[in-house]
C-alpha cells in the first residue's frame, strides 16, 4: 500500500519539470482564487474570462517580436490587458453600456486579432501552446516570473482588502468617502490582467481563467463568510493543480485540461453536496419540515 502510495503521489516528483510545475501550479492557487472570489462577489464573474482573452493579442505580438519569450510576452499581455480595461471603460462612459457588455465586444475582437496573429507568424503547435499552455514545459525563468507575479498579487491584494470588500458590500459608500473610490477598481482589474498574464504560460490564454474562477464558485456551496470562501478556494485550487499534474503524469493526458477538469469536478461536488445553496442542502430544508410536522 505505501509502495502504491509512494509510485502515484511521491516518485512523480523526482523529476524536475515536475517539481517546477507544482511549484508554479500552487503559486497561481494562491493569488488567482481570491481574486475569483471577489469577482463572484461583484457579480463580474464573466469579466474574468473576457479579461483572459483581452490578453492574447499581446502575447501573440510579443511572440512575433521574441518567439517564446515569457518576459515579453507576459508584458505584452499586460499592456494589451490594461488598454482593453481601459477601453472598456471607456465605451462604457461615453455610450452608456454596462461595463461587461463592452468587455465582452472587445473580448471577442482580441481573441480574434490574437489569433489571426499567431496564425500569420507560427505553426498550429504555437498557437496551441498559447492558448492551452504547458505547465510541465516551464522553466526557471518561467517559475521566478509567475511566483513574483503571485506574491505582488497577495500583498497588493491584502493592502486593498478592506476597500475591496467595502467597494463589494456598498460602492455608494465608498465612492461617497473617498474621491479615490475608482483606484480600487482600476487597481483590481490590474491585478486580474497579471494574473492571467502569469497563467497563460501554465493554463493557456483560453484556460488560465479556470484556475480563478472554479474553485471560487465551488467555494460558494461550502461557505458565506469571506474569510472562508478565499480559504476554501485556494485550497480548492491547490488540490486541483497538484492533482492534475499527478493525473497528466500518469494517464499521459494533458496537464492544463487535466488541472481544470479536476477543478470542474470539485465545483459539480460542490453544487450536488455543499452545506449551503446545493441539491443536498434543498433536500435538507424540504425533510427538515416533514420530520418536524411528523414529531408533532
Amino acid at each position: 500500500m505505501l509502495a502504491l502510495l509512494d509510485a502515484w503521489l511521491i516518485a512523480p516528483f523526482d523529476y524536475g519539470f515536475m517539481r517546477r510545475a507544482v511549484v508554479g501550479g500552487l503559486a497561481l492557487s494562491l493569488a488567482a482564487p481570491p481574486l475569483g472570489v471577489f469577482l463572484v462577489l461583484r457579480g463580474m464573474s464573466l469579466i474574468g474570462d473576457a479579461m483572459a482573452h483581452a490578453i492574447l493579442p499581446g502575447v501573440a505580438l510579443g511572440f512575433l517580436l521574441a518567439g517564446f519569450s515569457l518576459p515579453v510576452m507576459s508584458v505584452g499581455g499586460v499592456l494589451f490587458g490594461v488598454m482593453v480595461a481601459l477601453l472598456a471603460g471607456a465605451v462604457s462612459k461615453m455610450g452608456g453600456q454596462r461595463e461587461d457588455a463592452a468587455m465582452a465586444s472587445f473580448f471577442i475582437i482580441s481573441l480574434a486579432a490574437g489569433v489571426m496573429l499567431i496564425s500569420m507568424g507560427g505553426s498550429s503547435v504555437d498557437l496551441t501552446h498559447v492558448l492551452f499552455g504547458s505547465i510541465l514545459a516551464i522553466n526557471s525563468t518561467a517559475l521566478l516570473l509567475i511566483a513574483s507575479i503571485s506574491t505582488l498579487i497577495v500583498i497588493t491584494l491584502a493592502i486593498i482588502f478592506r476597500a475591496l470588500v467595502v467597494e463589494c458590500l456598498d460602492p455608494l459608500f465608498l465612492r461617497g468617502q473617498s474621491s479615490r473610490s475608482g483606484w480600487v477598481h482600476s487597481v483590481f482589474l490590474g491585478l486580474l490582467v497579471l494574473n492571467l498574464t502569469a497563467g497563460f504560460q501554465t493554463l493557456g490564454t483560453l484556460m488560465a481563467v479556470g484556475l480563478m474562477m472554479l474553485p471560487a464558485t465551488a467555494a460558494r456551496f461550502w461557505s458565506k463568510r469571506l474569510e472562508g470562501l478565499i480559504g476554501i478556494a485556494v485550497v480548492l485550487a491547490m488540490l486541483a493543480s497538484t492533482g492534475g499534474l499527478l493525473l497528466s503524469f500518469h494517464l499521459d493526458t494533458p496537464s492544463g485540461p487535466s488541472i481544470i477538469l479536476l477543478a470542474g469536478v470539485a465545483y459539480l461536488l460542490s453544487a450536488l453536496f455543499g452545506r449551503y445553496h446545493s441539491l443536498a442542502a434543498k433536500l435538507r430544508r424540504k425533510t427538515t419540515p416533514l420530520a418536524l410536522e411528523q414529531s408533532h
